[in-house]
């Protein structure tokens, strides 16, 4: 078995291959397209398959690459369109010690490598959630709110990597070709049972995402709603003191103690029993 590992879909050695063995030109076409979903198509002479590795970047940014697969009877090629530094080394760790296996089981041991690092990404994922829940509920700030959507945007996109692959795992099971024995179906059932799985724990972690924004959001309304308790509290207190004053500002005569040499200490020291009696009713009711 010969296994043709490209690391550039524009590399001409593609070309020879397609010609030396019957390989479609729009299949060629797609190699090098990027941003393919995730696919698998069957013919006569090979299997042609898109599978997409994923890798996160700093602020839990999904980037997502494609690696085409072409499956023959006695050879394997491999496309990588992109760099992705976990899918090169897992692919240079199978030289040599698996050429010894069938194409199919070749297929089968690649696809399910990239399934396998799905899950680091899925778990810095859950730990971006942590980090942010807690700064909902502490600390609240705008840059919260935005990293949230970030992260929810991540986790649409990895949900819909998912997705795809789940469905072509699930064409593949449903599809008998002679380069795929059915000997390792149950080995591709089991991939199929570790997207699954990933896929749901993607969706525990959107609901955790919306919750966390809900958090943020309640959070956010109870501090505005603080303020505005103590700013009505004390334009409640305000208000004799403004009454008072507004009174004694009339150009009218006769105002109790207008005359009085002790007016102003008389004024002031009704505001500041009033205000203070104030201020203890609403101590007492806990307002404060």
């Amino acid at each position: 078995m010969i296994w043709h590992d490209l690391r550039d879909p524009n590399d001409p050695k593609l070309d020879e291959l397609a010609e030396k063995y019957q390989i479609h030109p729009l299949h060629i076409e797609d190699c090098r397209h990027r941003k393919q979903n995730a696919k698998i198509e069957f013919t006569s002479n090979y299997v042609f398959s898109v599978i997409k590795p994923v890798q996160i970047q700093q602020e839990c940014i999904i980037e997502a690459s494609d690696l085409d697969v072409f499956v023959g009877p006695d050879y394997i090629i491999t496309v990588q369109e992109s760099e992705c530094q976990p899918v090169s080394d897992f692919l240079s760790s199978l030289h040599g010690a698996e050429l010894k296996s069938s194409s199919g089981e070749l297929f089968h041991k690649i696809f399910d490598g990239v399934v396998d690092l799905y899950n680091p990404v899925a778990d810095t994922l859950s730990e971006r959630i942590d980090v942010l829940e807690r700064q909902a509920l502490q600390t609240p700030q705008s840059a919260t709110i935005e990293a949230l959507f970030e992260l929810r945007r991540a986790l649409i996109e990895l949900r819909r990597i998912l997705a795809n692959s789940r469905d072509v795992l699930g064409h593949l099971l449903r599809t008998e070709h002679a380069f795929l024995p059915t000997s390792l179906y149950p080995f591709w059932r089991d991939v199929y049972d570790h997207v699954a799985r990933a896929l749901d724990v993607v969706e525990v972690q959107r609901d955790l995402v919306t919750g966390a924004t809900e958090l943020y959001l309640t959070s956010v309304a109870n501090q505005t709603n603080q303020v505005m308790k103590v700013l009505t509290v004390f334009g409640t207190v305000a208000t004799p003191a403004l009454i008072i004053t507004g009174l004694y500002g009339m150009n009218v005569s006769n105002l109790p103690y207008a005359e009085s040499p002790h007016a102003w200490g008389i004024v002031m020291t009704i505001i500041a029993v009033v205000s203070g009696l104030m201020l203890l009713l609403f101590r007492i009711m806990r307002w404060l």
